[in-house]
C-alpha cells in the first residue's frame, strides 16, 4: 500500500511539472511578441519611411523604394531619421554643410541638427539638394552631435537614387539622397554634426 501511494505521488509531481513546463512555454511567444511591439513602438516601419521620404522629396522612384528596402534589409528599422538640406562643391577635395531638422520616434519635438565636413572622391561642380538620412540606434536626440566617418564601399546607386553609410560609436546614418544630389554622396570623407551653424568643416 504505502509502495503504490508512493508511485502516485510520483506520478502527480511528474504530471505538474510538465504542465508548469506546458504553461511557460505557451507563454514564451506571447513574451516575445510582447517585445517585439515594444521595439516596434520606438522605431519606424518601412512604410512610414516610404511615405515620409516620398512627402519629403515630393516625389517617388523605383530607385528611392529600392535604397530604403536595402537599408531595412541591412540595418533593420531606424529610431530616427533628418530631414534636410546641404550644398556641396568639389574638383578633388570639396566641401559640404547642410542643415535639417531630427525627428526621434516617440519624441514630440524634434531637434535642429547642422552639418559640415571635407568630402574627397568624385563631387564635381556645385550643387544644392535635398537630404533624407535614417538613423539606427540613437540613445538620444544629443548623441547626434558628433563626427560620423564615410563607410568605405557602402554606397549604392539605384535608379536615380543613392545612399550610403556613416557610423560611429554603435550609431549608423543613412544619408539618401536624390539625382544631383548623389554627387555629394559618392565620396568618403566625414560629417561633423553640430547644434549650431559653423562655418568650420573640420
Amino acid at each position: 500500500m504505502q509502495d503504490k501511494l508512493t508511485v502516485d505521488l510520483i506520478e502527480r509531481r511528474a504530471t505538474i511539472a510538465r504542465l508548469a513546463a506546458l504553461a511557460a512555454g505557451a507563454g514564451l511567444p506571447a513574451l516575445a511578441l510582447a517585445a517585439d511591439d515594444k521595439e516596434d513602438d520606438k522605431t519606424y516601419d518601412e512604410d512610414s519611411v516610404l511615405k515620409a521620404a516620398t512627402e519629403f522629396f515630393g516625389d517617388t522612384t523605383e530607385g528611392l523604394a529600392k535604397v530604403i528596402a536595402k537599408a531595412f534589409q541591412e540595418q533593420g528599422r531606424p529610431n530616427a531619421y533628418i530631414k534636410g538640406q546641404e550644398a556641396s562643391g568639389a574638383l578633388t577635395v570639396g566641401l559640404r554643410y547642410g542643415e535639417g531638422e531630427l525627428l526621434m520616434k516617440g519624441s514630440a519635438r524634434g531637434a535642429k541638427v547642422y552639418w559640415a565636413g571635407p568630402s574627397i572622391g568624385f563631387d564635381a561642380g556645385g550643387n544644392a539638394s535635398k537630404v533624407f538620412t535614417l538613423v539606427y540606434h540613437l540613445p538620444k536626440a544629443s548623441a547626434i552631435y558628433q563626427r560620423f566617418p564615410g563607410v568605405d564601399g557602402s554606397l549604392y546607386y539605384v535608379g536615380g537614387a543613392g545612399i550610403n553609410y556613416q557610423r560611429r560609436n554603435g550609431i549608423t546614418l543613412a544619408p539618401i539622397r536624390l539625382g544631383v544630389g548623389l554627387r555629394a554622396g559618392a565620396s568618403v570623407g566625414y560629417l561633423h554634426y553640430r547644434r549650431e551653424k559653423s562655418v568650420n568643416p573640420f
